[in-house]
């Protein structure tokens, strides 16, 4: 994947590249916990995508479809889509559950990269 600093895309992550992908990454990552047919993490797509954009020097954002990657899902997520988790230094340190605006999602995502 090419990335540059004027497209920033959110990276799909699996089973197989979590760990490197997320609990090693050299900044805080944001997992969205997603499905095909959560209609909530639909309307999340483009907050995410833009956060993602916004936010690319100091956070990572993924998201981790809940139905292909039944190892994550099982370790972190809970029931309800989409959970977002942060994940700083391979701990998981902040969760929300739920589609919100980016306004908001940008409020709470700041004590957890403070």
């Amino acid at each position: 994947m090419i990335r540059t600093s004027e497209v920033t895309e959110v990276i799909e992550v699996t089973d197989a590249d979590f760990d490197t992908e997320v609990l090693s990454a050299d900044r805080p990552v944001l997992v969205e916990f997603t499905a095909d047919w959560c209609g909530p993490c639909r309307q999340l797509a483009p907050v995410l995508s833009a956060v993602a954009g916004e936010e690319a020097d100091r956070l990572k954002v993924v998201r981790l479809d809940v139905d292909r990657n039944p190892e994550v899902t099982a370790r972190y997520a809970g029931l309800s889509m989409p959970t977002l988790l942060v994940f700083r230094a391979g701990e998981p340190v902040a969760q929300m559950v739920g589609a919100r605006p980016k306004r908001r999602l940008l409020q709470e995502l700041e004590g957890a990269l403070a």
